[in-house]
C-alpha cells in the first residue's frame, strides 16, 4: 500500500471508482481504499439514467455496461393471483441527435461496479480492500489518513465516497440535514424465482392480509429478480432467506419454495439528507457521504457517479495541468445545490407526486450560474454556456466523439449548428458541459487560462 499518494479515495462504490478512472486516465497517481474484503454486495441502484450512459461512454465503459443490462420491463399489477394490467413505469422518450440515450438502462450495482473496477484496473489504477478509514489530519500541504490496521496514507487530496454513515465526513465534524422520507421499514433483496415471467416488473399493491405493497423485478442480465417490500413503522425485518420467503408467499400467489435462492438482503428506512458542505480544506465528499437519497426514481447512484465526473477533471487540473487550486472551490458550488434538487426529486417520486420521466433522466441539469460559466453572446441559442454539450454532427464528426477523453473542446459552430447551439464559439469543459460560449474567440484565452484549460481539442 502506498505511502504517498496524489489523491486517496475512500469508499470502492460507484462513484469512488468512477473517480478513479478519471483520475487515472489524467495521469494523477490516486489510490481507492474500501473497508469491506470486495465490492459491496446486491443490486442496490439498479438505475442508470440516460446522462450517466453519458458519462460512462466519455469513461470508456458504457460499451460493456449496455452488454451487462437490458431495459426496463412494464410493470404488471397484480390481485388475488390475478393480473389486473400493465403500468409503464416511466414516461417514454425517443431519442434524438442531441440526446440518443433517452431511457434509464437496468444493470445491477455489484455489475455495475465490476466493470468500473475492471476499467480501472484497464488504466493501471487500484483498489486497496480491507482497509478501513479510521481518522485523519490535515495540514498546509496535505492529509493524513490512519487507517483500524494502524497503517497510513499521506495524500494531497482525499475524497470521502465512504457511504451514508462515512467515517471520513464524521471526522471532520460535517452535519447531515435532512429528513424521513417514510417511516416505513423496506426489504430489498435479490432472489431467484419459479413461477414468474421476466417479462414484467410485478408489482403486489398493499393488502390487509399481506402488509404493504411487494414488488418483483427482473433482474436484467442475469437468473435474479430483486424484491423489494415495506413494512409498517417500526416492524423489524426478518432478512433470513426463511424470511425473505414469508414475505412473498404473504404478499403474492406464489408459495414459500418457488423462492429458491435468497442472494442478497437489506433493509433501510427512506431518507433524504444533505451535508451541511461538500468540502473541508483538503477533503471532499461526494456520493452517499454527502447525499442520502430515497431510492424511488434512481438519482443517487446517478448523482454520484456526476458528482465524481465534476471533481475528477478539476483535481487533474490542479494536480497535472497548472491550474490555479481556487478552481477546486468550484466543486462545492456546482454540486450541492444539484444534488439538493435531487433529493427533493427523489422525495417527491416516492410519494408519488412525480413520475419518472424527463426529470429523473437529468440530461436537463446544468451550470449556468457557476463562476466558472461564462455566456458572452448578447443572442444566445437554446444551449447556453453552463449547459450540457448536446451530442450532434459538425462536418462529419461526431460531438460526443470529439468530446469523448479528459480534455476540452473548441467548437466553432455556424447557423446551421445541430440542437440550438446557434452560431458561436463554444468551449466544451471535459466534463461535457458549455463552459464559454461567445460570437469571437475574444475572451477565451483569458477564460482558459482562468480555468486551467491547457489541453484543447478542435472542431471543426
Amino acid at each position: 500500500m502506498a505511502a504517498q499518494v496524489d489523491v486517496l479515495v475512500v469508499g470502492a462504490g460507484a462513484s469512488g471508482l468512477a473517480l478513479g478512472i478519471d483520475l487515472a486516465r489524467r495521469g494523477v497517481d490516486a489510490l481507492v481504499v474500501e473497508q469491506a474484503d470486495g465490492l459491496i454486495p446486491g443490486s442496490r441502484g439498479k438505475g442508470i439514467q440516460p446522462r450517466t450512459l453519458e458519462v460512462f461512454d466519455d469513461l470508456g465503459v458504457l460499451d460493456a455496461i449496455h452488454a451487462a443490462g437490458g431495459a426496463y420491463p412494464v410493470g404488471m399489477i397484480w390481485k388475488d393471483g390475478r393480473r389486473m394490467g400493465e403500468r409503464t413505469m416511466f414516461d417514454p422518450a425517443a431519442p434524438t441527435e442531441g440526446a440518443p440515450y433517452t431511457e434509464p438502462w437496468m444493470v445491477p450495482q455489484w455489475r455495475t461496479q465490476e466493470i468500473l473496477l475492471a476499467r480501472l484496473e484497464e488504466l493501471g489504477g487500484r483498489v486497496a480492500f480491507r482497509r478501513e478509514a479510521a481518522g485523519l489530519a490535515q495540514d498546509g500541504g496535505g492529509v493524513t489518513v490512519r487507517f483500524a490496521d494502524g497503517t497510513e496514507v499521506r495524500a494531497g487530496y482525499v475524497v470521502a465516497a465512504d457511504g451514508g454513515r462515512s467515517t471520513v465526513r464524521r471526522a471532520l465534524g460535517i452535519d447531515m440535514t435532512g429528513e424521513t422520507v417514510d417511516p416505513s421499514s423496506m426489504l430489498v433483496a435479490d432472489v431467484r424465482i419459479t413461477g414468474l415471467d421476466r417479462d414484467n416488473w410485478h408489482i403486489f399493491p398493499s393488502s390487509r392480509e399481506g402488509g404493504g405493497f411487494m414488488a418483483l423485478c427482473p433482474l436484467a442480465g442475469t437468473e435474479d429478480f430483486q424484491l423489494s417490500a415495506q413494512f409498517p413503522e417500526g416492524t423489524a425485518v426478518d432478512l433470513s432467506p426463511d424470511g425473505v420467503r414469508k414475505v412473498v408467499a404473504a404478499r403474492s400467489h406464489l408459495a414459500p419454495e418457488d423462492v429458491t435462492e435468497v442472494r442478497w438482503a437489506s433493509d433501510f428506512r427512506p431518507r433524504a439528507a444533505l451535508a451541511d458542505r461538500f468540502r473541508e480544506d483538503r477533503v471532499f465528499l461526494m456520493g452517499d457521504a454527502a447525499h442520502v437519497h430515497s431510492p424511488a426514481g434512481g438519482q443517487g447512484l446517478n448523482t454520484s457517479v456526476q458528482d465524481a465526473y465534476n471533481l475528477g477533471w478539476k483535481l487533474g487540473a490542479v494536480l497535472r495541468g497548472g491550474a490555479p487550486a481556487s478552481l477546486l472551490d468550484s466543486y462545492e458550488e456546482e454540486r450541492r445545490p444539484i444534488a439538493a434538487d435531487m433529493l427533493g426529486l427523489s422525495t417527491s417520486v416516492h410519494r408519488g407526486k412525480t413520475r419518472r420521466g424527463e426529470a429523473t433522466r437529468q440530461l436537463g441539469l446544468g451550470y449556468r450560474t457557476s463562476s466558472l460559466t461564462e455566456e458572452t453572446r448578447e443572442t444566445p441559442g437554446s444551449v447556453r454556456a453552463g449547459d450540457r454539450a448536446p451530442d450532434g454532427t459538425v462536418e462529419g464528426v461526431r460531438l460526443f466523439d470529439a468530446f469523448r477523453g479528459p480534455h476540452w473542446t473548441l467548437l466553432t459552430a455556424n447557423t446551421d449548428a445541430p440542437q440550438g447551439y446557434g452560431a458561436g464559439v463554444f468551449l466544451v469543459r471535459p466534463d461535457g458541459y458549455v463552459g464559454w460560449a461567445g460570437e469571437t474567440t475574444e475572451g477565451l484565452a483569458k477564460y482558459a487560462r482562468r480555468v486551467g484549460a491547457e489541453d484543447v481539442r478542435r472542431i471543426p
